[in-house]
């Protein structure tokens, strides 16, 4: 698919870049855009993609699931991505399609809105690395179970509602360093669920023309409300995750030594000596 539509206006409207530079990149919270009707993202268009996209890049499960469910508990829903996608509104499914930027036009709509919020971005964090696009496509009442991911991440609703449950970034309560260094050794996203976690969390209820910026490693889940729902995710990474990232592998690699590692610093500046020491250790094939 190589179709583009060209943004004419702009689709994040300036309050909402003011908002965007009060939280970026350590805060929730909730954002708006215009991105209304676009050809690239209409249900029938999401299904040819689907098909299109190699295994690797599609992800797709029966939605009804626990907000803590494991990986390999994870049941497949019987159908194909394409049939997945077409019938969403009644085959209590959740998918998502992953590194839509691989597509000519998705990468161009992708780049455009990264491009709006950039101005705001690089002051902070200095240049938007590896931009990736991912879309979902959710079933009335399914489940997005409780996880974190390494990306700066906004999430555009375009159809249905659905009501983000995000816990602050770096707090142990709710993610344990192990868990960080287990994720940043290669594991899963997904993470242990305590129902104690609840009331610990921000909600933010979103619907057509809401965002929701969810900062790096922030554990979160998504509940999607009585109607089918699409969502595109935007993302990027920075020399400052990366830091972050590298900060936990290391505390990784202590740990199999014998140490107990503090959790790194959010802003990890502060874990400058981990992160080169990671980076010499890979460089010398001590680690993998």
């Amino acid at each position: 698919m190589t179709m583009h539509q060209a943004i004419a206006t702009p689709i994040f409207p300036a309050e909402t870049l003011d908002r965007m530079a009060e939280l970026y990149p350590s805060q929730a919270g909730l954002l708006h855009h215009r991105l209304d009707e676009h050809p690239l993202l209409s249900l029938g268009a999401l299904a040819a993609l689907g098909e299109s996209l190699p295994a690797g890049q599609v992800e797709y499960n029966p939605g009804d699931l626990p907000v803590g469910i494991r990986p390999e508990d994870v049941p497949s829903n019987g159908l194909s991505i394409g049939e997945t996608i077409r019938t969403i509104e009644t085959n209590r499914s959740w998918a998502v399609l992953k590194n839509i930027e691989t597509e000519a036009g998705y990468r161009a709509l992708l780049m455009d809105l990264l491009g709006e919020l950039e101005p705001v971005v690089a002051p902070r964090t200095g240049a938007m690395l590896m931009p990736q696009g991912f879309l979902f496509i959710s079933s009335p009442g399914s489940i997005t179970p409780y996880h974190f991911d390494p990306e700066h991440n906004i999430l555009l609703q375009l159809r249905g509602r659905k009501v983000m449950h995000v816990w602050p970034a770096g707090d142990e309560r709710f993610a344990d360093r192990r868990e960080h260094e287990r994720y940043h050794t290669g594991g899963h996203r997904n993470l242990p669920w305590q129902d104690a976690f609840r009331g610990g969390e921000q909600q933010v209820p979103l619907g057509p023309g809401d965002a929701v910026l969810v900062p790096v490693m922030a554990p979160h889940f998504v509940a999607n409300g009585d109607a089918p729902s699409i969502s595109l995710s935007i993302t990027w990474r920075s020399e400052w995750s990366y830091r972050e990232s590298e900060a936990h592998a290391a505390n990784a690699l202590l740990r199999r030594l014998g140490l107990d590692p503090a959790m790194p610093p959010r802003w990890p500046d502060y874990a400058r000596a981990k992160t080169v020491g990671w980076r010499i250790a890979r460089k010398l094939k001590l680690v993998s």
